[in-house]
């Protein structure tokens, strides 16, 4: 699995590798499925507000919740992230996803309608 580099993580809940219809193809740890509909879904609201304001693709948020620290990259055809435990400091796995992003030139293109 592409995911596995991220078990190292300190505080890593989860992890997701999905595509752009928000469906995970690979999930690490627990809320998988929840993590790759909710942010392919906020993706599409922050592409929209970038083409919007004319600031280009969005590839990389990054928020805070009570629990959880969240970090994802996306790409032309997936979405990268990782749930941490809140309070964990975040660069190891923006390191991981950058790097696992940037290997994933064989995952399907997206089609643009």
């Amino acid at each position: 699995m592409r995911l596995d580099l991220l078990r190292t993580v300190p505080g890593l809940v989860g992890a997701v590798l999905a595509g752009p219809d928000g469906l995970p193809l690979e999930t690490l740890g627990s809320g998988g499925d929840a993590l790759a509909a909710e942010l392919t879904s906020l993706r599409t609201g922050l592409e929209r507000m970038g083409r919007r304001l004319g600031a280009g693709q969005v590839t990389r948020v990054a928020f805070t919740a009570e629990r959880v620290e969240v970090v994802a990259v996306a790409g032309e055809s997936f979405v990268l992230a990782a749930a941490l435990q809140r309070g964990t400091d975040t660069r190891s796995a923006q390191q991981f996803l950058a790097r696992l992003a940037s290997e994933l030139s064989d995952l399907p293109a997206l089609e643009h309608a």
